[in-house]
């Protein structure tokens, strides 16, 4: 059996066994159980709750009109509904996306359907993307991290700080370079491009790096934009944890619980990151906050959370139900995309390649 067809069975079982352990680990902790049980004693308070989806839709839609910046930057036809009605089909399609096809490509694959003569162009724009997004993520991150003691911290958190910290850095010095006009038509990038298997990929950010470059006040206002996601679905888990318990981490603690786990969760091991978020995520609640909460109030905040999302996946379905034509056409293109790269010869100067996920 080939690796990709075992690929979907991977990223399906990598989430079933932490789930698995994080509730068998709590379930076999009678003081975690009792804490708990605080969840179905009717004390949750629902107005948050809602106020958590609302919250997290907000941002979900702010990462829509990213993108749907992006492409009329580049003066692409493009409409607001659509760029909605896309948007929601990928973020449904990063939990249920078949053969790890997840919603950056399907989203690349519908507009460079609509773009023909500018094929590279639109898939310019989800590369453009999901690179500000991962930026962002980390620029809060690392931001919020340095308001935060970790001397209590375990050696893991301490060290994962670091790590974002020093990212965000290489980060930034990597995008100021790639904005100075010899980077994207130097030998380097040559020799990037010319890498064999990963040239196409690096061949698209050095076409996204050349459409954007003369653009500073787009990238900046996006930058905004990205910032607002990340502190927005902080707010969102916030507003989770002190739904369903009397006592839960500050605001302030969660901005950092919260985007730490997403970055964690940003490892494409996992649809959606389903099971590496419920784990950072019930890690970091017993190591950040200054009070002391268990691992089982942490994971039921991420269960919680993950509800939310799975809602905001629903609104997706909608969307599939009412284009299954389209998105099934989409993946049929997908898949003989994914065929034609496993040639040797063959994509070498596509536009398309594998899902920059």
């Amino acid at each position: 059996m080939k690796f990709k067809h075992c690929l979907p069975l991977l990223r399906l079982a990598v989430p079933a066994a932490i789930l698995t352990y994080l509730i068998y680990s709590v379930a076999s902790n009678p003081d975690q159980v009792a804490n708990l049980r605080l969840i179905f004693s009717g004390g949750t308070r629902w107005y948050l709750i809602g106020l958590a989806f609302l919250v997290a839709l907000a941002a979900l839609t702010i990462t829509i009109l990213r993108w749907y910046l992006l492409v009329i930057t580049l003066g692409l036809p493009f409409t607001l509904v659509g760029a909605l009605r896309l948007g929601f089909l990928g973020y449904l399609l990063n939990f249920v996306g078949v053969g790890g096809v997840g919603g950056d490509l399907f989203k690349a694959i519908i507009l460079a359907r609509q773009q023909m003569e500018r094929r590279a162009e639109a898939f310019a724009t989800v590369v453009v993307d999901r690179l500000i997004g991962l930026y962002s993520l980390l620029v809060v991150t690392a931001l919020v991290s340095l308001t935060i003691d970790f001397q209590t911290a375990s050696l893991i958190v301490q060290t994962g700080a670091r790590a974002v910290r020093v990212c965000a850095v290489v980060g930034t010095i990597m995008g100021g370079l790639m904005l100075m006009p010899g980077f994207s038509n130097g030998s380097f990038s040559e020799f990037l491009v010319g890498l064999p298997k990963v040239g196409s990929a690096f061949q698209r950010v050095m076409d996204a790096i050349r459409l954007y470059r003369g653009r500073p006040d787009v990238l900046a206002l996006i930058g905004v934009m990205s910032l607002m996601v990340h502190i927005l679905f902080a707010f969102s888990v916030y507003c989770v944890a002190h739904g369903v318990f009397p006592v839960a981490p500050t605001y302030a603690e969660m901005l950092i619980i919260s985007p730490m786990a997403m970055v964690f969760a940003a490892i494409p091991i996992a649809p959606g990151g389903l099971g590496t978020l419920e784990l950072a995520l019930s890690y970091l609640y017993t190591q950040v906050p200054a009070e002391s909460f268990t691992e089982g109030e942490g994971l039921s905040t991420a269960l919680g959370f993950r509800a939310i999302t799975i809602g905001l996946a629903f609104i997706g379905a909608l969307f599939y139900w009412l284009n299954r034509d389209t998105v099934q056409s989409a993946y049929r293109d997908v898949e003989q995309e994914q065929d034609q790269q496993e040639k040797p010869s063959a994509n070498e100067n596509s536009p398309i390649s594998a899902e920059s996920e």
